[in-house]
């Protein structure tokens, strides 16, 4: 009786154990699955493109130095206007607006004066007639100090319309330099070996190809 009920216990000990593990098994594989989907590798091409992205030099902002001269031929300023240098403007009208105002006043006063040296020399009265000590002499000396200011002034205002021209070409030659990233001027300390000192302040010129 005793075997006959330990066989009993030990065929129900392993039924109830498969039952378990059965159960455990269904539960496991009806376990939902993780919603998050996997990432997807990158392709080649996208890799290349990433590649090419980060290895692109960066835009640089060019100027047309013959527009440049161009508007500044044209108009005094417009140039410096064109290349974004409009701190420059007042200066060049200032510049040329002095030299045309001086060209323009002694052309006058040089009007004057010949127009009465003229009367002068054929005995009629001019303007100057009730001055004393004025002569032919006096009037010729004045007409032509009058005519040589004016034609000095009339060449420096064309020299500063030349300059104003030259200046716009080469702020727009420039312009390219001036924003390149892979130039640049810095600041630095400068280790002087020959020199009592230890170190000095500087600029230094970086350039990266």
């Amino acid at each position: 009786m005793k075997k006959i009920l330990s066989i009993f216990l030990f065929f129900s000990f392993c039924f109830a154990l498969s039952q378990v593990n059965r159960n455990d098994t269904i539960r496991v594989e009806n376990h939902p699955k993780d919603s998050i989907p996997a990432a997807k590798p990158l392709g080649e091409a996208q890799i290349l493109g990433d590649i090419k992205d980060k290895n692109a030099p960066a835009k640089i902002t060019k100027l047309s130095p013959t527009k440049a001269g161009l508007y500044s031929a044209v108009l005094p300023g417009l140039g410096q206007f064109y290349n974004k240098k409009y701190w420059k403007i007042p200066l060049v009208w200032g510049a040329v607006g002095t030299g045309v105002g001086i060209a323009l006043w002694n052309d006058k006063q040089y009007k004057r004066y010949r127009n009465a040296y003229v009367a002068e020399l054929n005995g009629l009265p001019h303007e100057f007639s009730d001055i004393n000590g004025i002569t032919k002499t006096v009037l010729g000396n004045a007409q032509d100090t009058s005519k040589r200011q004016r034609d000095y002034a009339i060449g420096i205002t064309a020299l500063i319309y030349i300059l104003n021209i030259v200046d716009a070409v080469v702020d727009a030659h420039l312009y390219e330099g001036r924003h390149d990233p892979d130039l640049a001027i810095v600041p630095s300390v400068i280790n002087d070996q020959f020199s009592k000192s230890e170190a000095k302040a500087g600029l230094t010129l970086s350039f990266r190809f």
